[in-house]
């Protein structure tokens, strides 16, 4: 049974800094791909950023240049280091792992329309007050 945690969510303030994890089991993150979603109320879940087994990762342009996704295959853990934060980064972030649909070359930053996740994890909340 894959298991998805994440942790590392809370609240800071706008330009603050957040590393969020999260920690699989069940499944191995060595060789497969991986990303991070968010979602706010009331709209559709965005991908925020992703990884595949060879360390290739895509980032949506809202979060470019700002956020970093990196992976520690010998720990199983998928992190999300969230730099210069702002208030429109406010969100439950969801980490999401395997694919139902992935497009190698995508043709754009979206990371929503390049990749569809087979898991899901239970989300944290990332708030940033202005």
């Amino acid at each position: 049974q894959v298991n998805l945690v994440e942790s590392g969510g809370g609240a800071v303030h706008d330009g603050g800094s957040l590393r969020l994890s999260c920690k699989i089991s069940g499944y191995s993150s060595d060789s497969d791909k991986m990303g991070w979603f968010r979602q706010t109320p009331g709209k559709e879940r965005e991908g925020v950023a992703r990884v595949d087994g060879n360390g290739r990762t895509l980032y949506s342009d809202s979060v470019k240049g700002r956020f970093v996704i990196s992976k520690d295959n010998a720990k199983n853990i998928l992190y999300l280091q969230m730099t210069n934060l702002k208030p429109e980064d406010t969100a439950v972030y969801y980490c999401a792992a395997d694919y139902i649909n992935w497009v190698d070359d995508c043709p754009s930053s979206s990371v929503s329309v390049c990749y569809h996740p087979r898991f899901w994890g239970q989300g944290t909340q990332v708030t940033v007050s202005s």
